[in-house]
């Protein structure tokens, strides 16, 4: 047997079933009229977007990075209660217009932007977060030809990274970012240039679970913001400070301390160079926001044993949910958190694996969870769904096509 990451805080039982936005899990799927599908819940996402701004500095705005969830019901539901957005293609870009959100209030980070990416998100008054002097150089000559100013912030490199993080962003070489040794001649050469300078973009990793490595990478953060402006000799108008807030997946895992994480960085905020005292400061965060909101549903099409093992087969799989397959930058595969959705109050009693319907030995949702009993008919919940599930998994793979989503 090998244990199960923690179910998030906030899911209920109605007789006897998973309940997601006061609808149990059968009711869902008989409205979706099939599975797989994702089911986000619109009482998290406001509960989570207003406990995070109850925790962080009151001059401190949110933005979400829409990488994490760009189902259009969920982008026009965080229009209302975010401060920004943060793209990282055209694609995105327009998914975000046709959600409602205005174009001023987007940042377009990324490298390898194509031509007409630039084009379209300089025209529509979009900043850019630049990735290197070439992307600035493609990004004014755009601009002169369209006869737009463009507004251009630039992505730095920082020396340091997120300690602990799930990805790192930062430190070393990268294809992110200009190193910040060289962003003050880029920054001057912005400003001479007639392009608006925007402020500064540092992102240092994602994905972490501990409050002080944040607060450490924060601390780092600002203090290379002022020496930058102290370099440069202009204030930043705004500073994205990144995000990295990480959610539980596995077990042992345990909530970030928002309330430390905000209370370290409000004193880091109060403690700034007067010359930043205009400066207006940022998160962006996809994950932390919507990942615990979203969750995955498939049914169970075969139960079989062999070699004494326990299959329960389902019609999903890593074709929708690669992360809780393992395939998605894990190094050792470990359980999300599971359930059985219709038998949600129910106690285990069987050891068994959950697999999708894929022909590949990868496609392994749970392995030896700790379950009530499962058969044919039955409902498989995987959580911590909303994030990197729909848009991040190979969809196509073996012609099997995208799950439905749904906001509920």
């Amino acid at each position: 047997m090998k244990d199960t990451g923690p179910i998030p805080a906030g899911y209920s039982a109605i007789d006897g079933e998973l309940a997601i936005g006061g609808m149990t899990a059968s009711a869902l799927v008989e409205r979706a009229e099939d599975t797989p599908l994702f089911v986000y819940s619109a009482d998290h996402l406001r509960k989570r977007v207003a406990d995070l701004r109850a925790a962080m500095p009151k001059r401190l705005a949110i933005h979400y990075a829409m990488k994490g969830n760009p189902f259009p019901a969920v982008l026009k539901l965080m229009n209302g209660m975010v401060d920004g957005f943060d793209i990282a293609s055209g694609g995105e870009l327009e998914l975000a217009l046709a959600a409602g959100v205005d174009a001023t209030k987007i940042s377009f980070a990324g490298p390898g932007k194509r031509d007409r990416e630039l084009d379209r998100a300089i025209s529509l008054g979009v900043t850019l977060n630049c990735e290197s002097e070439g992307e600035f150089e493609r990004a004014v000559a755009i601009g002169a030809r369209l006869g737009v100013t463009p507004r251009l912030a630039v992505r730095v490199n920082p020396s340091f990274d997120l300690k602990g993080s799930g990805m790192k962003m930062g430190g070393g070489a990268k294809q992110f970012g200009v190193d910040a040794a060289r962003v003050p001649a880029l920054v001057k050469r912005i400003i001479a240039s007639g392009a608006e300078f925007r402020g500064f973009h540092i992102y240092a990793g994602s994905q972490a679970l501990k409050a002080d490595a944040i607060i450490e990478m924060q601390s780092q953060t600002l203090a290379l913001v002022a020496e930058l402006t102290e370099a440069i000799g202009v204030p930043p108008p705004h500073v994205n400070l990144g995000g990295g807030f990480g959610i539980p997946y596995f077990p042992g895992d345990m909530p970030v301390d928002i309330a430390a994480v905000g209370a370290a960085l409000g004193e880091a905020l109060d403690a700034l160079p007067t010359s930043l005292s205009d400066t207006h400061f940022c998160i962006e965060l996809g994950r932390y926001l919507v990942g615990e909101a979203g969750v995955y549903l498939t049914r169970i099409v075969d139960r079989k044993i062999s070699h004494g093992e326990i299959f329960l087969i389902t019609d999903g799989g890593l074709h929708h949910q690669l992360a809780a397959s393992g395939n998605f930058g894990s190094v050792i595969r470990r359980n999300y958190p599971v359930a059985i959705a219709n038998k949600f109050a129910s106690e285990p009693e069987e050891v068994a694996s959950i697999v999708g319907c894929l022909c590949t030995p990868l496609d392994k949702l749970s392995d030896q969870a700790h379950l009530p009993r499962a058969d044919v008919g039955d409902l498989v919940a995987i959580f911590c769904a909303g994030a990197y599930g729909a848009s991040a998994s190979p969809a196509n793979f073996l012609g099997q096509g995208p799950a439905q989503e749904m906001l509920v």
